[in-house]
């Protein structure tokens, strides 16, 4: 790994004299972090404007993903001559690489094996309608990114390979289960990646490798035909982005403009200042991150925000629901599809174990489960009838070293442990339906992210997206690594 440069992290204020507006829109192109860290949206108009071609792009993408290698962020690549779906020539993203994550609404073309050796001979099939919207949008898939088998690791280590490592530091996790797609952005191969979250999976590899990871509310993006590992509503997918202005971009391209339920959601009320319930800490929460969770309520609070801390413990029995529903689920479905005809003496011990477990699991305790989930949820949604955002962390370390998160054994429950320590509000958001995000608000002393979170009720996505633009334009958190790895 000599070959594997590190690059420094470095952190921007804002002058007295740049106060943000208390509503800023997330697409405004003043934002320091948008305009100088090669986004998607930078990308777009460079091919718009004829800077660069469509070919071209891609040629420089795939150089990178060579480049990189060793980073193990891809785990299928389709070859220089393969015929692929294309992208729309008009779309607003016409000519943007895209890589996909291994796990999720599939892609013609591009296999999707879930990281399992299982799976290992699996052929792409037809696009789920996700697939077409972004290719309606104008991306070019090219790739596909690694992840933990099935999903059941925070790290995004298979046993059939690549091991993924952390662009921002080799010798750490980039986080699971969209590791490979969050280190795949954070090196600087593409500007944005395909990524899944049913219990943290787009948020945890986001906060790992400074990026911002939005969890859409329950509902917003499709989910079909063809893709049955959304497990009973908890898993959404949507993309990890380097810049708020791509993710806001992205919104109405996937959930589907002017149509469904959130195509009219606003993104703040009209007129006012909100309410942000702070949640700084916990147990296992390490002071640096938790004091990311106050500076960024600081920041909210300047820009004419109100705070009203919350204890930990509010959160408390919200968290055992989520935590016992999200193993249930697992559990269930791998225990589906080994009675369909998944070859599970070919998986993982841990996939095995989780397999069995739900092969024993009755149908009572899962009901059981399930209703306890909308009783969480319940119990959550009151919550914001005093609080119009929760702020809290997302991570409670630094992102480990590889080999944290081993999945060579049979113990679903140390697993889940190891998660819930190092994530410990991460699944509460799909076990209720709410939409989460998370971005980066300052490095530590290693150089390494200092990421935040919110979580706002169901239909909340893009207030979300409003307040992490404030958050954006304070300046923070630099990208290290250019997009394609030039110099910026």
């Amino acid at each position: 790994m000599s070959d594997i440069i590190v690059p420094r992290v470095s952190a921007r204020g804002m002058s007295d004299d740049m106060t943000p507006p208390l509503f800023p829109h997330p697409t405004d192109d003043s934002s320091p972090v948008a305009v100088a860290m090669g986004d998607a949206t930078g990308l777009a108009r460079a091919i718009a404007d004829g800077a660069l071609s469509p070919a071209a792009a891609m040629v420089r993408a795939r150089a990178r993903a060579a480049e990189v290698a060793e980073l193990g962020a891809v785990s299928w690549l389709a070859p220089e001559t393969a015929s692929l779906p294309q992208g729309a020539p008009d779309g607003p993203f016409a000519g943007v690489p895209l890589l996909v994550k291994d796990l999720g609404g599939p892609f013609a073309g591009i296999p999707m094996r879930a990281g399992s050796a299982a799976l290992a001979e699996k052929k792409g099939v037809a696009d789920s309608d996700l697939a077409r919207r972004f290719r309606a949008a104008g991306f070019r898939p090219f790739g596909a990114t690694t992840v933990p088998e099935f999903g059941l690791s925070l790290s995004s280590e298979p046993a059939v390979g690549p091991l993924c490592r952390n662009p921002l530091d080799p010798t750490r996790s980039a986080g699971g289960s969209s590791g490979g797609s969050a280190a795949a952005v954070a090196a600087g191969i593409v500007p944005l990646a395909h990524a899944t979250d049913a219990g943290g999976s787009i948020r945890v590899p986001a906060a790992a490798c400074g990026l911002i990871g939005l969890k859409p509310s329950r509902g917003a993006i499709p989910g079909g035909p063809g893709f049955g590992n959304h497990l009973g509503g908890i898993a959404s997918e949507f993309a990890v982005t380097r810049s708020i202005r791509d993710a806001r971009a992205l919104w109405p391209l996937l959930t589907g403009a002017a149509r469904g339920p959130f195509a009219d959601a606003a993104p703040l009320p009209a007129e006012g200042p909100l309410t942000i319930g702070l949640i700084s800490g916990g147990e296992g929460v390490d002071p640096a991150r938790a004091g990311a969770i106050e500076a960024a309520g600081q920041e909210l609070e300047a820009a004419g925000h109100r705070l009203a801390p919350i204890p930990v413990a509010a959160l408390a029995e919200i968290r055992r629901i989520s935590a016992r529903g999200f193993d249930r689920i697992v559990s269930a479905n791998l225990a589906t599809l080994a009675a369909g005809g998944l070859d599970i003496a070919r998986c993982e011990p841990l996939t095995q174990a989780f397999a069995g477990r739900g092969s024993r699991l009755s149908a009572t305790d899962l009901w059981a489960a399930l209703e306890a989930g909308v009783a969480a949820a319940h119990r959550l949604w009151r919550m914001f009838d005093e609080v119009d955002v929760l702020l809290l962390p997302m991570l409670s370390t630094a992102p480990p070293p590889l080999g944290t998160f081993p999945t060579d054994h049979r113990d679903p429950e140390a697993q889940l442990a190891r998660m819930e320590a190092f994530a410990p509000y991460a699944a509460l958001a799909n076990i209720t339906g709410a939409p989460a995000l998370t971005l980066p608000f300052g490095a530590d002393a290693d150089g390494l992210p200092l990421p935040v979170q919110m979580i706002a009720p169901i239909g909340g996505d893009l207030r979300l997206l409003a307040l992490g633009a404030t958050l954006e334009r304070a300046g923070r958190w630099t990208h290290p690594i250019p997009l394609f790895g030039e110099d910026a």
